[in-house]
């Protein structure tokens, strides 16, 4: 035991050099963890930083898509607004002129009045114009066949601008109503496809809903004669 431990003897070299060989190697290992550590701290910083990217250049898009479907239905409502409004100006000059009742018009007139109540939802504007976009024919074929009886009236300049912007108002309706329905489809696709979807959920962005299925008959446009 004693010559195990002398200096210079051979079991306490060869003890030295083992020693020293697991120093050398559990250096290693630890400047290994460093390296895998510090390129670990690289890549997820690097990650953190595209979804971070990613994440604010998405969500500008969504808020974006978000306030073009609320500039549609605005657009909608506008034109929905405008039709109703000309309705009456154009029964009160066939009354001016006639002095007949436009039968069809009482029921218009209720139709009008939940279109125009101020707190009527989407989805109560939407019924409502379709009420009246189904009762506008009846209303066309009562003028115009007053326009056939006074002469007077056929040849009124308000009577003829008055029918020309009603007719105008139904494409109008039909070009706001596509858009609307083209911004939804826009805005739900983008925050349903992967990996918006993350950020759609993340922010809370809800889908869009599209008034318009819930009433088909909204969707066709009456044929204007004159």
């Amino acid at each position: 035991m004693s010559e195990w431990l002398e200096p210079g003897s051979g079991a306490r070299e060869e003890f030295r050099h083992v020693y020293l060989r697991e120093q050398e190697q559990l250096a290693r290992a630890r400047q290994q963890r460093r390296r895998r550590m510090l390129l670990g701290g690289v890549i997820l910083g690097a990650l953190i930083l595209l979804f971070g990217g990613y994440s604010v250049s998405t969500y500008n898009s969504l808020v974006a898509k978000r306030e073009a479907v609320r500039s549609r239905w605005s657009q909608v409502e506008n034109q929905m607004q405008r039709r109703a409004d000309l309705i009456p100006n154009l029964v009160n000059t066939v009354r001016g002129i006639t002095r007949q009742e436009v039968e069809v018009f009482t029921r218009i007139a209720e139709a009008r009045a939940k279109l125009l109540k101020p707190d009527a939802t989407p989805q109560e504007r939407v019924q409502a114009n379709a009420q009246i976009e189904a009762l506008l024919p009846q209303l066309r074929v009562q003028v115009l066949s007053l326009a056939e009886q006074y002469p007077e009236l056929r040849s009124s300049e308000t009577f003829q601008r008055l029918m020309d912007e009603l007719a105008g108002s139904e494409n109008r309706i039909a070009v706001a109503r596509r858009d609307y329905i083209q911004a939804v489809q826009e805005y739900n696709i983008a925050t349903s496809r992967f990996p918006s979807v993350l950020v759609a959920r993340l922010f809370g962005f809800e889908r869009a809903e599209d008034y318009f299925k819930a009433a088909p008959e909204a969707t066709r446009v009456p044929q204007v004669q004159f």
